[in-house]
């Protein structure tokens, strides 16, 4: 199977493009600063995904995935700042946060696939 076709990488696909819609309401000011950390952040989480899925054993392909599970993490990091900082409204931000939630679900649930297939 293609990692086009997977699940986990078309939801954080997604996840990318909220971020974007999101951080375009985001102070000018913010261009450089956390507009440009969240979306190189959300974009780094299907690109390493994709990155694991071209490596050529279990391992490799794991070390990618938690790379990008790492990214998820430090991308609800930044979502809270963006709360605080009242940037974003309560509702949009636990819209986002329960993508987020969702992604690291799959992502994790694919994540012990690959360890199952590291450990045969």
């Amino acid at each position: 199977m293609e990692y086009t076709e997977l699940k986990v990488w078309k939801e954080t696909r997604l996840l990318v493009n909220t971020i974007y819609k999101m951080t375009k309401l985001f102070p000018k000011d913010e261009t450089y600063g956390l507009t440009n950390q969240m979306r190189r952040c959300a974009i780094s989480i299907p690109s390493n995904i994709a990155e694991g899925c071209g490596r050529k054993t279990p391992k490799d392909s794991i070390h990618f995935f938690h790379i990008s599970r790492g990214s998820l993490y430090e991308l609800e990091t930044q979502l809270y700042i963006a709360l605080d900082q009242e940037y974003c409204t309560e509702k949009s931000h636990q819209e986002i946060l329960d993508q987020i939630i969702s992604c690291k679900k799959l992502l994790n649930g694919f994540i012990n696939y690959y360890e199952t297939l590291k450990n045969k």
